[in-house]
């Protein structure tokens, strides 16, 4: 008999080791745990840091293969979890077809969403402001990353989840998300009537400042016109960076899951020790 199998997939500047806490809290659940890094960044922090030249190139479409690829070699259709882009990532990889549930957390925004929040629009125009080079990568500074993620956390903690997790970004993944709206034919795009889709919960956190619960409503709003089963849960309390930090969010996610891919012949198996990614070592 098959473990059921979650995928989880890291946003835009961290690795997958920003899941750790997820990871194993699933793990210690009996659940087989993937999460991968996106595709060229082997190795540790301070390492890609040095040297992200292996993943300066990636576009959306890059990133959203590899995680297909993944999945195509998986015995059973998973639950597929992202955060803040990996969400965007859980959204393309339902609509085409993949996955028995999916859940995107914070989700960056997906093509259609008209109005961003300034904060994010800050955010944006500081980091890309520094290069038009399609072929480098983008970094944050600490300060940028408290001010934007980890709102919720003193200087000192957010200073050292920086030191954990963050990572430089490929500069295209920020234009095309950034200027989706703008382009007629982009990655970005998912089809919001897609009827044949596994199901979908859109999760927001009443404090996040840089995708606030306006953006990931909007997002809700667009799958209206879908049969496929949509969902929309918000924490009250809860900011952005701090949702990977929470495992009793990570047990709603789940539990919204199980119950809603049964169709799909997910088994759950208490007590069994399964390995989370070797990608999450620090």
């Amino acid at each position: 008999m098959n473990v059921t199998t979650i995928v989880l997939i890291p946003g835009l500047w961290l690795t997958a080791l920003s899941w750790e806490h997820w990871a194993r809290h699933y793990t210690d659940k009996g659940y087989c745990v993937i999460a991968a890094n996106w595709p060229g960044m082997e190795g540790g922090i301070e390492q890609l840091r040095r040297d992200p030249s292996s993943f300066a190139n990636l576009g959306l479409t890059d990133v959203v293969d590899h995680y297909e690829q993944i999945i195509r070699e998986l015995e059973t259709p998973p639950i597929i979890i992202g955060y803040g882009f990996g969400g965007f990532v859980t959204q393309i990889l339902l609509d085409r077809g993949w996955g028995a549930a999916g859940v995107a957390i914070a989700s960056a925004p997906v093509k259609g969403i008209a109005r961003l929040p300034l904060s994010m629009l800050k955010l944006a125009f500081s980091v890309l402001g520094k290069s038009f080079n399609s072929h480098e990568t983008i970094s944050l500074t600490p300060k940028q990353f408290h001010r934007a993620f980890t709102d919720s956390l003193t200087e000192t903690e957010s200073l050292e989840a920086f030191k954990r997790y963050v990572v430089p970004a490929p500069y295209r993944v920020l234009v095309q998300t950034a200027f989706a709206n703008f382009t007629r034919h982009t990655a970005s795009t998912v089809n919001f009537r897609n009827d044949t889709r596994a199901p979908l919960l859109l999760i927001a956190g009443g404090k996040d400042r840089i995708v606030p619960s306006s953006i990931v409503k909007a997002n809700f709003d667009l799958y209206r016109e879908s049969k496929a089963e949509t969902d929309y849960k918000e924490f009250p309390d809860q900011a952005n960076f701090t949702f990977l930090q929470q495992t009793k969010i990570a047990d709603y996610v789940l539990g919204w899951a199980l119950c809603r891919s049964n169709g799909s012949k997910l088994t759950a198996f208490p007590n069994q020790t399964d390995t989370w990614s070797v990608q999450l070592s620090a």
